[in-house]
Parts: structure tokens; sequence; C-alpha cells
């Protein structure tokens, strides 16, 4: 009797152990998103990139499009840090000001390719049979062009200007979504909460809306980082050839074209632009490849 009041005693004074917390989905993204330096870098190089475009009037020591024909081709400077091209204009403001351009393009271009073909996706898997042939087929279509080439043919289309550009590099870049949703969709479509769902007589927008289009957001975050420089990279071809933004709105690819024919003698000129495009691309693809670990469960 006494050993039986001791055990009692012991088990109702033993210690508790401790549950370790579980971090929260949003705490562990952002811990396995700091733990890459690369990322870091990338973020804080876009942020650097955005806060120049859009206090490009603030940044920007000189009017863009002022022309100056006394410092023609005049060479880094304190008054040019970049110096000055063919028509005496400041390449430093200059390259400042494309990247709202470039931006512009790549925020606008793919969030209508991110609608558009999420959209299509979305219906695609979900609806299965005939739709999903037939939205399939045209987007197995596009996807038989070359991406630039289809943006060449659209621009040459619909004329040379930045509205037709990024219209152009929209449509380009729906296949991609399309495809990618559609793939995401076919998987959740047939899990058991989306069965249960219909099996109370949820309405097919509802059940796509609510159950299966929440479930798509991180591959779609992840291709959407890695769509944008290459919208920008296609923004700057299109200008280059000159059938995107017309002068004398800056432009990267419009200031590498026009620096042709002075490389040999004034490469800054072609430089400041070029390295302006490689370091914002590089920035968005490190900022990508960061997401895809950060978001991706496998890997911790």
């Amino acid at each position: 009797m006494e050993a039986e009041t001791d055990a009692r005693v012991v088990g109702h004074h033993a210690p508790l152990v401790a549950q370790p917390a579980r971090s929260s989905p949003a705490r562990e993204f952002v811990r396995r998103f700091r733990r890459r330096p690369p990322a870091l870098i990338g973020g804080a190089i876009i942020a650097a990139v955005v806060v120049a475009a859009v206090f490009a009037p603030v940044v920007a020591p000189y009017d863009p499009t002022a022309q100056n024909f006394t410092n023609l081709l005049q060479g880094p400077s304190t008054g040019h840090l970049l110096g000055t091209d063919e028509l005496g204009r400041d390449t430093l403001s200059r390259v400042i000001y494309g990247a709202r351009v470039s931006l512009q393009v790549g925020i606008i271009a793919v969030g209508m390719s991110l609608i558009t073909g999420g959209c299509l996706g979305l219906v695609s898997g979900y609806a299965r049979g005939p739709v999903d042939t037939v939205i399939m087929r045209i987007m197995d279509g596009l996807l038989a062009f070359p991406a630039l080439v289809l943006a060449l043919a659209i621009t040459a289309m619909l004329g040379p200007s930045l509205r037709n550009a990024m219209i152009a590099i929209g449509v380009t870049g729906i296949p991609s979504f399309a495809r990618l949703v559609r793939g995401q969709v076919l998987v959740i479509r047939d899990l058991e909460y989306v069965q249960a769902a219909q099996s109370v007589g949820a309405g097919h927008g509802r059940i796509m809306l609510r159950h299966i289009l929440p479930n798509t957001t991180a591959p779609i975050i992840v291709e959407t980082s890695i769509a944008i420089p290459s919208a920008i990279l296609a923004e700057a071809g299109l200008s280059f050839l000159g059938l995107g933004v017309q002068p004398p709105t800056p432009s990267w690819g419009a200031m590498i074209d026009t620096a042709q024919g002075f490389m040999q003698r004034e490469p800054w000129i072609a430089i400041a632009p070029g390295a302006a495009i490689l370091v914002t691309v590089l920035a968005f693809n490190f900022l990508g490849d960061a997401l895809r670990d950060a978001l991706d469960p496998r890997l911790k």
C-alpha cells in the first residue's frame, strides 16, 4: 500500500518533457531564405534598382533626354560619372531612367502572362477532356515558335512601341504559366480534400479558387521570379532591334543599339547599359533560385 502511494506521488510530480515549438511555415520560409547569401545579395540589388527607378527624377543627376552638343562622347568624369553619348546626354541618367522601362516591362508583361496562363492552366487541368486538349494544343502551337521570334512577329504586326512590346512579351510567356499551373492542378485535383469538397456539393468555381489555386502559389512565385529577367532581356532585345521603346525614351537595349558605332572609341556607352542588364538579370536569378529552395519542403 505504501509502495503504491509512493508510485502515485512520483508519477504525480514527474517533470513534464517540454515539446519543441513547431515553427510556422512563414518563419520556416524566412529561415531558409536567409541562409542563402546570394538571395540577400539579389534582393538588395533589386531593391536598389526599384528605388532608383521610382525616384529617378531625384536620383538622376541630369535630364535623360537633354542634349548638350558641347559634351559629345565625353568620357567618365566628375561631372558625368559614366560619360555622355553621341548627343551629349548623360549616360548615368539614361541608365537610371532605363530601369523604369525594364521593370515596367518585367512586371506588366509577366503579370499578363501569369493571369492569362494561370487561368487557362487552371481551367485546363480541372476540366480535362476536350477543354484540356484544345487549350494545351494552342499552348503547344505557341511553344513551337522561339520566344524572341514570336515576340518579333507580334511587335512587327502591332508596330514598334513600349505597349506593343509588353503585349508581345506577355503573349510569349503564357504557355509556360499555363503548363505549370495545369500540371499542379492535375495533381491537386485528385487529393482527398478536393474530393471532400466535391462530395458536399461545392461548385466548380469555389473548388478551383478556394481549394486548388492557393496550393499552386509556390511554383507560380518561383516561375514569376524567373520570368521577370527573361522579360527584361526580351525587351532589351526588341529595343535593340528598334521594335521596342522608341527614342528619345531611355532603354537599356536601345542604348546598346546606338552605341554600336562607337564601341571601339567610347566603349563606356555600351558597357553601362550592358552592365545594368547583367546585374539586374543576375539579381532576379539569384532571388528565383533562393525562392525555389525556400519554398520546396524537400530542401531543408
